[in-house]
């Protein structure tokens, strides 16, 4: 699945065959997410938009206005039960939706400056969150309360946030790629700095036997987790 800056979204029904590309929104495309179920895809734009498209077809299901926004969305993630999902918004604002009635279900304010990134632990309970402010934030999805905030370096741009699938670890994506323990202290565990430009994205591999990282500079790189 990929997006483009004129509000198409790409879907490769089939690696290396035939992809299908409809324009869904009036502005760029800012986020993608696929549902749990891989039956359905999730984007949001610029345009204040986000939307359920059906993944085989490429047909556009549904879409909604964010009324409560003033600027656009920045970003989205299904949460893993399929029942839920997040919006970031250029206002400063992640916001939880239910999937089936399409309704906000609860708002997370705090950050300053646009939304940049969003991810949902796999077991459900959490969800990190990050912006133009140098902190990622994490929530308790259970009490809808902000547990930790995790203070960055000046300048630090967070591009893509991650759990493994345990729950225990954060990956940031930025200038450097970095693993954090969430604990009481949430601390540091490791850093890599082998991108020459910003890591856009970054994965945990199976059991954290490696962590992979996408950049700016068209790399993929990969590290061991120890």
């Amino acid at each position: 699945v990929s997006t483009q800056s004129t509000g198409s979204s790409g879907i490769n029904a089939e690696y290396g065959k035939q992809w299908y590309q409809r324009r869904v929104r009036d502005g760029p495309v800012t986020g993608l997410s696929l549902h749990p179920t891989g039956d359905y895809v999730l984007s949001c734009s610029s345009d204040q938009h986000w939307g359920f498209s059906d993944i085989n077809t490429g047909k556009l299901l549904c879409k909604v206005a964010d009324q409560s926004v003033s600027h656009g969305l920045t970003c989205c993630q299904f949460h893993p039960d399929g029942l839920i999902f997040g919006t970031g918004t250029s206002d400063s604002l992640v916001k939880i939706w239910d999937f089936k009635e399409q309704k906000s279900a609860a708002n997370f304010p705090g950050h300053s400056g646009p939304i940049s990134a969003i991810a949902f632990s796999e077991n459900g309970y959490y969800l990190a969150t990050s912006a133009d402010d140098e902190v990622v934030k994490l929530w308790d999805l259970r009490k809808l309360k902000n547990f930790k905030t995790i203070s960055l370096e000046d300048k630090y741009t967070v591009r893509g946030l991650t759990f493994d699938n345990s729950g225990h670890y954060l990956a940031v994506a930025g200038p450097d790629v970095r693993v954090y323990q969430i604990s009481k202290q949430c601390d540091l565990v490791n850093t890599w700095n082998a991108h020459t430009q910003d890591a856009t994205e970054v994965k945990f591999g199976p059991d954290i036997n490696y962590i992979a990282s996408v950049s700016n500079d068209r790399t993929l790189k990969f590290y061991t987790a120890s």
